[in-house]
């Protein structure tokens, strides 16, 4: 055909397509569809292409926003039946004095003096007896690790039954902190620890003289210990497992013991004299009685022979409020000069002396603190000792360290 005739009748055939451009929510609209299309086509040919996509379980669960208020109950409530399931799996006072039962029956001879054994034959037999609940404690691993020097293999009953008494306690104890943590992740913030040992007051014989008054103190005291060594990062939370495998959840509860001796009660962080003691000491600070302590307040602590440059640094890196330390604050400084032995009141000590932060102390660092402790040692009469020889044996204890 003719070019001229095709140009003729295109000329001649009317426009159907209207002249009008498209919105640009009508190009959004039809690129959202395309890619609908395209997506859901390449979706569809890779769970084809492999089928092993559709074994893998979901391992991502969201937590609900604070909106959402259904889905948050729906978790309590789920958790909650879970921790009860849980608690109903735990040896009770019964099941217990029956296992102690079966294990005196089932004993070994000879005796070790007054100590009962047992074989593993027999071990297994108990195991059998003692029902489901027992099944976990009655295995070959955990006879090993009883099993100490006996020459006929055996175990004492006496250490296998304090050793399932401890592990029912942890689970036990595991369960009650679980209750008290809000978030469901297996960690306690500051109120939630705050919450378990306000509970847990009434239940402590030690404790019956407190007045109610004073119970938001003990609490503080008492939680600023677990805050202080086991979250040294200052998250704000603690892991229940880390506050399971540490003793002070062990003196916590020992206040329960009614006959446990004063000396044990000085040495104890949570008794009632140790926490009047910390507290007693901090209203004698407080001179103008504001409930705060100043830096001048802070330095008649002890024995009053902080130097005015360390109590800088401890007001530089404390936190504080228009210049003055309350109560909790004055606690992490109490327990860090108390424990100057252990990793955290080391961080702490160590941060206030790292005056220029990087993070190691140098020359300079050590020789501005030691020049106020001999301005001091002048003022109280006493020869100063040079820094040459401090410095020779910082030297001297860094190099064996290493």
């Amino acid at each position: 055909m003719d070019w001229k005739e095709v140009l003729r009748r295109r000329l001649a055939t009317p426009n159907t397509r209207p002249n009008k451009k498209k919105s640009e929510q009508e190009l959004k609209d039809e690129e959202m569809d395309l890619f609908t299309k395209y997506y859901s086509e390449w979706k569809g040919g890779r769970k084809n292409t492999n089928e092993f996509y559709k074994t893998i379980p979901r391992f991502y669960y969201r937590l609900p926003a604070e909106d959402e208020v259904l889905l948050q109950k729906l978790r309590e409530e789920s958790r909650a039946v879970f921790l009860q399931r849980k608690s109903r799996e735990l040896l009770d006072n019964e099941e217990l004095q029956n296992l102690w039962f079966l294990l005196d029956k089932h004993q070994t001879p000879p005796m070790i003096g007054e100590e009962a054994m047992i074989n593993y034959e027999n071990f297994l037999k108990v195991g059998e007896k003692a029902g489901a609940k027992c099944k976990q404690f009655f295995t070959a691993k955990v006879f090993a690790k009883l099993l100490h020097t006996d020459s006929y293999g055996r175990i004492s009953i006496m250490q296998f039954f304090n050793y399932v008494m401890r592990k029912v306690w942890l689970h036990q104890t595991r369960i009650g902190l679980s209750l008290y943590d809000v978030a469901g992740q297996g960690y306690l913030r500051e109120s939630d620890l705050e919450n378990y040992i306000l509970e847990l007051i009434p239940t402590l014989p030690q404790l019956d003289g407190l007045e109610k008054s004073f119970y938001s103190f003990y609490v503080c005291t008492a939680v600023r210990k677990f805050f202080f060594f086991l979250d040294p990062l200052r998250t704000g939370k603690i892991k229940i497992q880390d506050i399971l495998a540490c003793s002070f959840l062990d003196d916590l509860l020992e206040l329960r013991d009614e006959e446990l001796s004063k000396e044990s009660q000085e040495t104890n962080w949570f008794s009632a004299p140790s926490a009047l003691r910390v507290y007693g000491q901090y209203l004698n600070l407080d001179k103008d009685h504001n409930g705060m302590l100043s830096k001048e307040e802070l330095s008649r602590y002890g024995t009053a022979t902080m130097t005015n440059v360390f109590l800088d640094r401890v007001f530089q890196e404390c936190l504080t409020y228009d210049g003055e330390m309350d109560y909790k604050t004055y606690l992490d400084f109490v327990l860090a000069l108390e424990n100057r032995k252990e990793p955290a009141a080391l961080q702490y000590i160590f941060k206030l002396l790292d005056i220029e932060n990087k993070g190691y102390l140098n020359v300079f660092s050590l020789n501005y603190f030691f020049r106020a402790i001999q301005e001091l040692m002048k003022i109280h009469g006493q020869d100063p000792v040079s820094f040459q020889d401090v410095k020779v044996i910082f030297s001297f204890n860094l190099h064996i360290t290493r």
